[in-house]
């Protein structure tokens, strides 16, 4: 598989986010208030309202979305979104909590985790998210410009089930939450798990 950017109109949004543009090849998206994608844990909700935008996703591949970290409110996050189906997904990327960027993976299959830890130095830089398919499992990795890849998580995946993937961001304190994307690219695996 060969690398290939994913042209914005390719993908399908789950949710319609307040606003989309175009912007010198970047997507400027803007998230309703109070969406989020969660399932029960904790706090015994379920929001199921995210703003992703989504395109299959082969076994034995990789998605990378680019964005810009830009947040300012309790949970303000965007990255990549991994669906499965409405009960089994994985966000991942950076979110703004206890008054930090977090770079963190939330995995839901019927009721959903969450882990993170602290990134400030993160903040207003352009930040990318690597999932990697491969058999059984999903590699979670980040980085910052274009500095060396992190390892964020590995976790199960059902080489079987179809998926689809590509960014998203939520906003589920606030409203005028806007994530500047720059890139969405599907690549071959890799070659180790970290």
């Amino acid at each position: 598989m060969h690398e290939r950017r994913i042209p914005w109109a390719e993908g399908s949004w789950t949710h319609p986010p307040a606003a989309v543009t175009e912007d010198g090849g970047d997507l400027v998206v803007t998230a309703v208030e109070g969406s989020d994608a969660w399932r029960v844990t904790s706090y015994g909700f379920v929001h199921d309202d995210e703003h992703a935008l989504l395109a299959p996703l082969p076994p034995d591949a990789t998605v990378e979305v680019t964005f810009t970290v830009d947040f300012e409110a309790q949970f303000d996050q965007a990255g990549l979104f991994l669906r499965l189906s409405d009960e089994h997904w994985i966000k991942a990327g950076v979110e703004f909590a206890d008054g930090v960027p977090q770079v963190g993976v939330v995995v839901t299959e019927g009721r959903s985790d969450w882990s993170a830890s602290p990134v400030p130095e993160w903040a207003g830089r352009r930040v990318t998210i690597r999932a990697s398919r491969v058999g059984d499992a999903v590699t979670v990795r980040a980085r910052v410009d274009e500095g060396a890849w992190r390892f964020v998580r590995l976790l199960p995946l059902d080489p079987a089930l179809p998926a689809a993937a590509g960014p998203y961001l939520c906003a589920p304190t606030r409203a005028g939450l806007t994530i500047r994307f720059h890139d969405w690219e599907v690549t071959a695996p890799d070659g180790s798990l970290h």
